[in-house]
């Protein structure tokens, strides 16, 4: 500082907030929900896909001598009526949910926003059509049409993020058709196909822009749908046929053995299956509610 006071380095922009402050900050103008679900969705997909690499017990072998073995320093969380490590095979088992869930989440948006864009940019003709079939799928339960697919098909995971994805997007189509009809009337778009814009550019430069948000939010809750869907027909024994273990046949299996007290086969997956659902509908609500505060 020279002596008039002038610093003689002042320095230029804007003065760099420190690393702690800034994430404090951006921590706080955050929904809590959307913080809670985050972490918690964070913490399941750390002990599903880097669990195996800590906990290196294999879900598929089986042991005679230690049936029904409450949790133990041998088996952290017991082990199931063959000898199989429990906590293996719950590890495996949301490997498997959480890939299926949100693979079939992904497909059933983008059939949705294929649905729904070629309704809402359509003729009015092809969008009463088009919404005609939409009301008559959306008119029948989805897991009793889950039901009736699954029992003519063998399964694995791709054969069920086909069927969970093929048959939950008529939901967000009619959300996406309904947003894309009220925005192809904004000024902007009107403008753009009287210069000869097609209806492909429209959907790519404009509409997309205007529903990215819409599309994330049902991509989140549908997760949750589709890791329930998926535990139900696992559940029901429509899921992935044994050894492949998966929440909902891990339930199965303990609800087998509940007069046996084994405590352990049953409250896990099904806290699993539990607090993934509650993750997932965390986030999708944080999101809905950052973005009414926007």
């Amino acid at each position: 500082m020279s002596s008039q006071g002038i610093p003689l380095s002042a320095p230029s922009g804007r003065a760099r907030a420190l690393p702690g402050l800034t994430w404090l900050g951006w921590v706080s103008g955050r929904p809590p929900q959307l913080l809670l679900g985050s972490v918690l969705l964070l913490a399941i997909v750390l002990v599903t896909f880097v669990g195996p690499l800590v906990y290196r017990a294999s879900p598929y072998t089986i042991n005679p001598l230690l049936q029904l073995a409450p949790p133990s320093a041998q088996a952290l969380m017991g082990t199931d009526q063959i000898g199989r490590d429990e906590l293996a095979r719950i590890i495996a088992g949301g490997q498997d949910s959480l890939i299926v869930g949100f693979a079939a989440s992904a497909l059933a948006v983008l059939v949705g926003l294929l649905y729904g864009l070629s309704a809402g940019l359509g003729p009015k003709l092809g969008d009463q059509i088009l919404m005609r079939v939409l009301d008559a799928l959306l008119s029948v339960p989805t897991l009793v049409i889950l039901i009736f697919l699954a029992s003519f098909f063998r399964m694995s995971d791709a054969v069920l993020i086909l069927l969970l994805g093929l048959t939950s997007w008529p939901r967000p189509a009619r959300v996406i058709r309904n947003e894309t009809f009220a925005t192809r009337g904004k000024d902007f778009v009107t403008a753009s196909r009287q210069f000869g814009a097609r209806p492909l550019f429209v959907a790519r430069t404009h509409i997309l822009r205007m529903i990215l948000p819409i599309l994330v939010v049902n991509f989140v809750f549908l997760v949750a749908d589709n890791i329930l869907a998926l535990s139900f027909l696992s559940f029901l024994g429509l899921g992935v046929p044994p050894p492949i273990p998966t929440w909902g046949n891990l339930l199965t299996d303990g609800l087998q053995n509940i007069f046996s007290n084994s405590w352990w086969l049953i409250y896990p997956p099904g806290l699993m299956i539990f607090f993934s659902v509650i993750a997932v509908n965390a986030i999708g609500e944080g999101i809905v509610t950052a973005m009414e505060r926007s």
